[in-house]
Order: C-alpha cells, then structure tokens, then sequence
C-alpha cells in the first residue's frame, strides 16, 4: 500500500515538476520582451535584458518614455483602438450566428439537415489562402476592402466553420429530457434556446470567445489582405510590422509595442479560463 502511494505521490511531483519547468521556459521570452520595453536605449544596446537582475538595486535603470513614443508618435495608440474595434464585431456576430445554427443543427429538424451540418465540417480544412484572391475581388466590387465591415465579414466567414463544430458538439450533448419537458410544456423553440440551452452552454461559449478573439487579435494575413496598411483602419499586428521595417534596430520601441499588444490576449484568457478546459472537454464528449 505505502509502496503504492509513493509510487502516485512521486508521480505526480514528477508531473507538476515538469509543468512549472515548461511553462518557467515559454514564460522566460515574455519577461525578456517585458523587460527591454521599460530599459533606455542606451542599455538595450549595451547589455542583455537578463541583466537587469543582477542590477537592479545598483545600476539598472527604467523608463516610461518607450511606451510614450509609441503611442503617441508611432501609431500604436490609433492601432490598439482599430484591433478593438476589429477584434470584437469580429467575435460577437460569429458567434451569435454560430450559436443559432448549431442550435438548429443539433434540435431542429428541415430539409437537408444532414447535408448542411456536412458541408460546415468540410469548410474546417479549406485553406484561407484559397479564397483571398475571390473573396478580395468581391469586396472591391462592393467597395469593403480596406473598411471595417469588410474585415468583420471576413473574420466571421473563417471562424464560422469551427464555431458551429464545436457548439454542435456541445448543443447536441445536452440531455433530450431537458428539450422534451420544455416543449411539452409549451415553450418554443426560441424560448427553449434562450432560457435553456444559452445557460447551460457558458463554458463553451466562453472558450469560443477566447478561441475567436485571441485568432482575431493576433491576426496578421488576413488584415494585410483585406485592410492594407492603412493606418486608419490597420490594427496593431500590422502596424508593429510596419514598425519592424522603419525602427528595426529600436528593439526597445518594438518590444513596447508588442507587449501592448499582448496585453488584452492576457486579460482576456485569464478572465475566461475558469471555463476554457471545461468547455472544450465537455463539448468534445457526447451525453
């Protein structure tokens, strides 16, 4: 028995070990971008970031001025604002739509049901890369390429696909007793996804909402193709990567912008993980 149990706790010591160590490793280059966003130019230039730590109670010294500059000189500020406003359209109505459909997929019966949930799981392996050229040609005849409906448009047709999939597996999971009893008591089919299913799918939900804003945010191609790099429209991935080509040498004023940019990535997957792993182990299990 006791050979057993310290078999499991040597285990499990061995796995949380390993785990800390992993994530001390991926923690390590955003510390060092951290880092060099606060450090004068000067210092960048002369020594590694990881140097702060053995100065800094003497000669290590920090500033505010990177974060300054860009902000109010290189475009991070007016790109920061159009990545939210991008950003969560670009989430909310894929969504919304996802939401109705995979409702529809999973309790409703019509015509071609099966055929319809068929042709949203083949869309998961079309690439993007197909469809820049038609896709960019329409918006132009339609006069949407380099606007923000545009790009909304775009980002809700993308993550439209893996949306659903993965609200269907949930949605279709929920036990049927709980649809029955409502429509036996007269609630319709509204009704029964507004005040029943809504509720009950939070956790996936809230996992498609971190899925679909951390991909938009991040999104680099997709707002190159369909926004260019106009600075009025342009969020701050590609601005940064304008920034990369004029200041690539200023590695102070790029990591400040970067950590920028991380920051609601952060906020919003720290805020949202309660439900993240139970949300895609529950809409991965059927019953």
């Amino acid at each position: 028995m006791m050979t057993k149990r310290t078999g499991r706790i040597l285990s499990r010591v061995l796995l949380h070990t390993t785990v800390i160590f992993i994530a001390f490793l991926w923690l390590i280059p955003t510390v060092g971008v951290l880092v060099t966003s606060f450090r004068p130019a000067q210092d960048v230039g002369n020594s590694g970031w990881w140097t702060v730590f053995e100065n800094i109670f003497t000669s290590a010294r920090f500033t505010l001025m990177n974060y300054k500059l860009v902000i109010s000189r290189l475009g991070i500020g007016r790109a920061f604002l159009n990545s939210f406003i991008i950003t969560i359209p670009s989430t909310i109505i894929p969504l919304v739509v996802a939401l109705f459909a995979a409702y529809a997929l999973a309790w409703m019966r019509f015509f071609a049901r099966p055929f319809i949930f068929m042709v949203m799981i083949a869309l998961l392996v079309v690439p993007l890369q197909l469809t820049f050229i038609p896709i960019l040609y329409i918006f132009n005849k339609l006069s949407l390429a380099g606007t923000f409906p545009g790009i909304w448009l775009a980002h809700t047709g993308y993550g439209l696909p893996l949306a659903i999939y993965m609200l269907y597996n949930f949605i279709s999971g929920l036990p049927e007793e709980i649809i029955d009893s409502a429509s036996i008591d007269g609630a319709s089919p509204f009704y029964t996804f507004l005040r029943i299913v809504l509720p009950l799918s939070v956790p996936i939900i809230a996992s498609l909402v971190i899925f679909q804003f951390l991909w938009v945010w991040n999104d680099l191609l997709v707002a190159l193709i369909y926004l260019g790099g106009t600075p009025d429209v342009a969020p701050i991935t590609v601005q940064i990567s304008s920034l990369v080509g004029s200041y690539g040498q200023d590695w102070e004023l790029l990591t400040a912008a970067v950590f920028i940019s991380i920051i609601p990535s952060i906020l919003v997957f720290f805020g949202l993980q309660r439900y993240f792993i139970r949300g895609i182990l529950t809409g991965s299990i059927k019953g």
